[in-house]
């Protein structure tokens, strides 16, 4: 497929395919442009596309969709350790603590609400705060620790849901629900509360594609997300 991409000055065309690393694109932009891949950031509605993830990994994007590209100079490459494993994720210094656990929670689908972020052995509390005031910088260490989920008590948790264009002209529909619902269960009483036609549907919380059989409170969905709702269904492994 063709996807277009924007920058200030100039439009163009790429052909690309529904598996293509988004790194891969940032490097045939990089041929054309001569932008290195490090420095690009490339967004679709406000959302920035994630080096560690595909295009299929963004179901809004279809043929001849619209992204944009900016160029920095404060991306850096930071490392994130897990128990048993450690990842590169890009970042910059300016990103929020929440920030960098959500692109964590994307690229390894880690829920967010159990990790705990560490650097230099120190905890990392404060989501609002930035990277920079912590210190970490191109080349750093975040350590991700898990806290034990115990009997979490259920909450309820308002949320926003929002349909696409196409689907009841962009509605937004205000939902009060439990944080231990199941993401199948929350469609199925949209459906059944005839605030969605019945349809199959794909919920996407923070970029990502919900998993039917996972809590939202497994997903860190919290009061006043937005939870975006489109046709379709989901078959490809892992999701």
């Amino acid at each position: 497929m063709k996807i277009i991409i924007n920058t200030k000055l100039c439009k163009f065309t790429i052909d690309v395919s529904t598996q293509e690393p988004i790194l891969e694109i940032k490097n045939k932009i990089q041929g054309l442009l001569g932008i290195p891949a490090h420095s690009q950031t490339l967004t679709v509605w406000d959302w920035e596309l994630i080096d560690g993830l595909d295009l299929e990994d963004y179901p809004l994007i279809s043929d001849g969709t619209n992204i944009n590209l900016s160029t920095t100079s404060a991306k850096m490459k930071i490392t994130v350790k897990f128990s048993a494993r450690k990842m590169e994720v890009e970042a910059e210094q300016s990103d929020t603590v929440g920030r960098l656990r959500e692109k964590i929670h994307m690229m390894e689908r880690t829920p967010m609400r159990r990790m705990a972020l560490l650097f230099n052995g120190a905890e990392m509390e404060d989501d609002l705060r930035s990277l920079r005031e912590y210190g970490v910088g191109g080349g750093g260490e975040v350590v991700v620790l898990m806290k034990a989920m115990g009997e979490a008590t259920s909450r309820r948790v308002a949320v926003v849901v929002q349909t696409s264009a196409s689907l009841m002209d962009g509605a937004r529909i205000p939902v009060e629900v439990k944080d231990s619902s199941r993401v199948g269960e929350v469609r199925e009483m949209l459906v059944e509360r005839k605030l969605l036609p019945l349809d199959e549907y794909i919920l996407i919380h923070k970029q990502r594609i919900m998993r039917e059989d996972f809590s939202l409170r497994w997903h860190g969905v919290e009061t006043g997300d937005v939870l975006y709702v489109f046709k379709g269904s989901v078959s490809r492994a892992g999701i």
